[in-house]
């Protein structure tokens, strides 16, 4: 069966060529990047706003809508990457001011500077940098996935890591020429049609025997995530790295990388993704997972006195 370290080399390969390009963009995004009392790091919208050119912080609000959408697109809540807070600022008279602005995570960002002005020099940077921050980040994580034990914990670190990379090939996708709703649904049954020997995302849904208002990612295991995992890295860098224009090469382009992901599971004697069974709703696992994690909270909270 496909393991993720398929995927290892491809990590290693370009972690040197991603850390020299992050020193040289470094020195402007990384002194703005703030950490809070958790230790989670942020950037506040304001500051960006003002380092990415945007004089009038009116006209970034459309570039942020633009990100929560693109985040909600993607399978993730808005209100975890994008927070809304008063931001201390200084306006003309020299004088400071709370105005409304947005913690963002580096997922945020990433998000914003691929929806902001590309003819601003500073924006390309903006995405190169977020882009390589991105790439080592999953490299660190692949230590953490090798580290999980049960299906359950893989299958939830996996879909997590597609719904996140599927961010990333929608920005790809939209780059080459795929715009609309519907054509990014034809570029994605490409994608399903290369990897599945022929089937579409409705014929594997119907061949999975799944209900009407079950979604497939939703029903796959950790050997088919990760299968899908490396269908979505793969396409979304070959469609950067050949620089690819239209919709109809695009697609061509996620039918040939599915294939191909196909290819490597037959090759390594796996089993193909639509023989694979119908996996427990990852839904079900989570509020699980949650209600276990409340659980131990409630605990630790009578055991230390923090309940009263």
């Amino acid at each position: 069966m496909l393991k993720l370290n398929l995927v290892k080399p491809i990590y290693k390969n370009k972690l040197k060529m991603a850390k020299e390009i992050t020193q040289k963009t470094n020195p402007v995004f990384e002194q703005l990047k703030q950490i809070d009392a958790n230790g989670n790091e942020f950037w506040t919208a304001r500051t960006l706003a003002k380092t990415l050119d945007y004089t009038d912080f009116r006209n970034f609000i459309s570039v942020i809508e633009k990100a929560k959408e693109a985040c909600l697109n993607s399978g993730q809540l808005p209100e975890n990457h994008l927070v809304e807070f008063n931001e201390m600022v200084t306006i003309g008279s020299g004088a400071k001011r709370l105005l409304p602005s947005y913690k963002l995570s580096r997922y945020a960002c990433y998000l914003i500077v691929q929806n902001a002005d590309p003819s601003k020099e500073v924006v390309a940077l903006g995405q190169t940098y977020f882009t390589v921050q991105t790439r080592l980040q999953e490299i660190s994580q692949m230590d953490a996935y090798n580290r999980l034990t049960g299906e359950n914990e893989k299958r939830l670190f996996l879909r997590n890591e597609l719904a996140q990379h599927n961010i990333q090939l929608a920005s790809a996708a939209k780059g080459a020429g795929v715009i609309t709703p519907l054509d990014y649904a034809i570029f994605q049954n490409h994608g399903y049609m290369g990897l599945y020997g022929g089937l579409d995302a409705k014929a594997i849904h119907k061949h999975k025997n799944l209900q009407k208002s079950e979604q497939i990612l939703d029903h796959m295991g950790s050997t088919e995530l990760a299968a899908n995992l490396f269908r979505a890295t793969q396409t979304e860098e070959k469609l950067k790295r050949e620089n690819i224009k239209g919709k109809q090469k695009a697609n061509e382009t996620h039918f040939e990388v599915g294939k191909k992901v196909r290819s490597t599971i037959q090759d390594l004697g796996g089993i193909m993704p639509e023989s694979l069974p119908a996996a427990t709703n990852i839904k079900k696992i989570e509020k699980q997972q949650q209600a276990k994690l409340l659980k131990a909270k409630k605990k630790i909270n009578k055991e230390t006195g923090f309940n009263r």
